[in-house]
């Protein structure tokens, strides 16, 4: 069914599910068996328990036959479907609208804004819709003696019905926005642990390849030597010479490949493995981009700058990374990066000349997945994911950040401030 495509993507717990489908189920069978045997009210007690029991029956069914422990979004629609079902028959065996527990039928479409699909939700809503105003209209009387002496003026009457749609778009209204916000912020920090795994492991890597290359190093440049006091000796012999040449050059080019992995695969990381100044560790990013990149980098910094080692946090380098990269991208020629450090507090100013951020999306700077409406901006824009996951590892790291368009200059200003009792104790 195309209609689920995405019910891949959604899903809820159901052991949770089932759990909350007892504590109804259990509601209900106290409520009806109540008001029947302890209140001694008359309604279609019989039928109305047999509605209960289908709710245990499709529990029963979730515990025994649903065999996964996560309930696709089809399988998630089904089960809330005989939710509303059995809900609304018992409400029209008990008075319809004007029945007490008549808010209970807005529970599965707002359980479901948060979990499942858009398409799912908004089917779940339409029905929700549709019983309510049914039971608005046709209903049996309220529980005997109630049913004798109730009496309520019309606009009271359908002023019940109007109040539980507007309840019921408002909560999945409401639900759905922070359910969805919620995926994709879950989304963004998968994407950022996954990052950081993945740098941890070419560090490592890089740190493997610089070892094996030092130590092939030498055996190569015995063969090397070897190779050419070989080739004096078979002067004329072409056929060996031409023996002796292919390896010369096979040696040369093991020679040009360890020397690429003693740089590094992520050579702009190499310092990290060292405790430095915050000034260091910017000094060394900078030369990293400068060594790939063709625009200018202008680093300024007071010269009696705090000199205090800070301890290696891969965290804090690719946090900074981060957000000089993202200057390097939208830069037109210049990048400014500016460093003030005194005994109190330390501040990093990251600034480019590009054409800043929109203004639209300004104050929404961080989230993930951001996208902006203005044209000039959409075609040369990100998803937004790089400065979530520098904001996000630099907060972690006890920095406030705040986000503006330069003052000075036309580009995207950052601006990263720590008080320095929280970075030197990271």
């Amino acid at each position: 069914m195309k209609f689920f495509e995405t019910s891949k993507y959604f899903s809820f717990k159901k052991s949770t599910y089932i759990t909350l489908r007892w504590i109804g189920i259990i509601g209900q069978l106290i409520a009806v068996n109540f008001v029947y045997f302890i209140l001694n009210f008359k309604f279609d007690f019989i039928t109305s328990n047999l509605i209960i029991l289908l709710g245990i029956i499709s529990n029963l069914y979730l515990i025994f036959g649903y065999k996964k422990t996560q309930l696709s979004d089809r399988s998630a629609f089904l089960f809330l479907m005989i939710d509303i079902f059995q809900l609304s028959v018992l409400l029209y065996l008990t008075g319809g609208i004007v029945n007490p527990f008549i808010i209970f039928i807005l529970i599965p479409s707002v359980f479901s804004s948060s979990n499942l699909s858009f398409k799912t939700n908004t089917l779940l809503v339409v029905v929700t819709f549709l019983v309510i105003l049914f039971l608005t209209f046709y209903s049996t009387d309220l529980p005997a003696p109630l049913s004798d002496h109730f009496h309520i003026s019309p606009y009271y009457y359908f002023s019940i019905p109007v109040a539980l749609i507007i309840a019921l778009f408002f909560f999945n209204y409401f639900a759905m926005t922070f359910g969805s916000q919620s995926r994709l912020r879950k989304e963004a920090l998968a994407k950022m642990e996954e990052i950081m795994a993945k740098e941890h492991e070419l560090l490592s890597l890089g740190g493997q390849a610089a070892a094996a290359a030092h130590s092939l190093g030498t055996p190569l440049s015995t063969i090397k030597i070897i190779a050419h006091d070989l080739s004096k000796q078979f002067i004329g012999q072409k056929e060996i010479e031409k023996d002796i040449e292919l390896l010369s050059s096979q040696v040369e080019r093991c020679n040009q490949i360890l020397k690429r992995l003693s740089i590094n695969p992520v050579e702009e990381d190499i310092f990290i493995d060292k405790d430095m100044s915050i000034r260091e560790y910017l000094s060394e990013i900078i030369l990293s981009f400068k060594e790939i990149s063709k625009k200018n980098f202008i680093f300024n910094f007071d010269q009696d700058s705090n000199p205090k080692k800070i301890t290696k946090s891969i965290e804090i380098v690719y946090g900074l990374r981060n957000f000089i990269g993202n200057a390097n991208k939208y830069a037109k020629k210049t990048i400014f990066i500016n460093l003030k450090s005194d005994s109190e507090n330390t501040e990093i100013t990251i600034e480019d000349d590009g054409h800043g951020y929109s203004k639209d999306i300004l104050s929404k700077i961080g989230e993930p997945y951001l996208r902006s409406n203005n044209p000039t901006f959409k075609s040369n824009s990100g998803l937004g994911l790089g400065l979530f996951i520098g904001k996000n590892l630099l907060e972690k790291n006890f920095a406030t950040l705040n986000f503006r368009n330069s003052k000075t200059r036309e580009g995207a200003e950052v601006i990263i401030k720590w008080n320095n009792r929280d970075l030197f104790n990271i």
